[in-house]
C-alpha cells in the first residue's frame, strides 16, 4: 500500500483519480493546485506524487522542481491533457518518473504506479546494500587489526 498525493485543478478528475487509486489498494490524498500540494508534501510522507501539468498558481513543472528540492528521490508522475514534446522533455529533465497524457485508462495508471513503486522499493534496497557494504568495508579491517593486536600482545 502506497501513500499517493494526487494534484489536479479539475475537481471531477481529482475525485476519479482518488477513487481509482483507493480501489487499487493505496491511500490517496488530494490537492487542488501546486501550492496546496507542496504544503501537504511538507506535512506528510508520500511514496508517489501524481500531478497535472497545467494548473493555476503553481503548475506541475514548478511543483516538480519544488518537490525535488525537498526530497531529491521523490517519485513524481506528470499527467496532462496538453502534451508537447517540450513539456515532456522538461518534465523528465527535472526528474519526473513518467509522463502520462489524458485521457488515459485506469489500467495504464495502475501499470505506471506499480512500476514506480517497484523502482522505489529497489532504490530502497540498493541504499540498504550500500550501507551494508560500507559497514563491511569499515568494520572488517578493524577486526583484522584487532586480531593482529590480540595475537601480538597475547604472547
Amino acid at each position: 500500500m502506497a501513500n499517493i498525493l494526487i494534484v489536479d485543478d479539475d475537481e471531477s478528475l481529482r475525485e476519479v483519480l482518488v477513487d481509482a487509486v483507493t480501489n487499487l489498494g493505496h491511500q490517496a490524498i488530494a490537492a487542488c493546485d501546486g501550492v496546496e500540494a507542496l504544503d501537504k508534501f511538507r506535512e506528510s510522507s508520500f511514496d508517489i506524487v501524481l500531478t497535472d501539468l497545467k494548473m493555476p498558481q503553481m503548475d506541475g513543472l514548478r511543483l516538480l522542481e519544488e518537490i525535488k528540492k525537498l526530497k531529491y528521490d521523490a517519485v513524481v508522475i506528470m499527467i496532462t491533457a496538453f502534451p508537447t514534446v517540450d513539456s515532456a522533455v522538461q518534465a523528465i529533465k527535472l526528474g519526473a518518473y513518467d509522463y502520462i497524457t489524458k485521457p488515459f485508462k485506469i489500467e495504464e495508471l495502475e501499470v505506471v504506479l506499480d512500476r514506480a513503486l517497484e523502482k522505489k522499493r529497489l532504490l530502497g534496497q540498493l541504499g540498504l546494500f550500500r550501507g551494508m557494504f560500507w559497514l563491511a568495508v569499515f568494520t572488517i579491517p578493524f577486526w583484522i587489526i584487532l586480531g593482529i593486536l590480540w595475537t601480538f600482545f597475547s604472547k
